[in-house]
């Protein structure tokens, strides 16, 4: 098995669902279309998820990094 970086794992989720777990157990889902060195992400599209159900429709969000819990292909 090839050895990952952070980074690559990032790079590969570009463009494509994700869901993304944040401090304070609240769950984001959304098409990752960019992020920074500080893990700073941008998702479109994103939803906000409680239970796995849609709670609620957010469009276009910046989630600051410091607040990610976790990163997760959907």
């Amino acid at each position: 098995m090839t050895d990952k970086r952070p980074f690559d794992v990032l790079n590969s989720s570009l463009h494509n669902t994700v869901v993304v777990g944040l401090k304070g157990g609240t769950e984001m889902r959304g098409t990752m279309v960019s992020y920074d060195v500080h893990m700073n992400l941008v998702l479109e599209k994103a939803e906000q998820l409680k239970d796995g159900e849609v709670k609620r429709g957010i469009g276009t969000v910046l989630l600051r990094g410091d607040s990610v819990v976790y990163i997760s292909p959907s």
